[in-house]
């Protein structure tokens, strides 16, 4: 039990310890930035279990904000958005159950749902800046 007259700690974004990419949320400019500099250095604390049903349905929560409040963001990381149609296209998996179906279905026995999930990413952006 914590006394009432205890200091309670607490969080200090300057003073922390954590990695030096980490951003705060709110200086997050879009969702690559928060992956990046977030979710990516820290999974687990995005996603329970590192979970790539949980990612997937943070993110898609993260979509439905951008529509609510007319943020005019391109997000494709929505389950059956450009994300999952580039998987479906580059590599013929069904999106029946959106990208992160389709990436745990489909993953090597050297790397985690997550690791491949940053991976394909990473390809993914890499294709849009070179047809840019």
């Amino acid at each position: 039990m914590i006394r009432q007259d205890s200091p309670q700690p607490v969080y200090d974004p300057d003073r922390s310890a954590m990695n030096s990419s980490v951003k705060h949320v709110a200086d997050c400019r879009d969702v690559y930035e928060l992956i990046d500099h977030n979710i990516r250095p820290r999974p687990g604390m995005w996603a329970r279990g590192e979970s790539l049903q949980e990612l997937m349905v943070l993110l898609s929560g993260y979509g439905v904000a951008l529509e609510l409040h007319s943020v005019p963001e391109e997000f494709a990381l929505s389950p059956a958005g450009p994300f999952s149609r580039w998987l479906h296209a580059e590599f013929g998996w069904g999106m029946a159950l959106g990208w992160a179906s389709a990436i745990e279905d489909n993953l090597n026995d050297t790397e985690t749902a997550m690791d491949t999930f940053f991976r394909l990413l990473d390809q993914y952006r890499t294709t849009l800046k070179a047809s840019d």
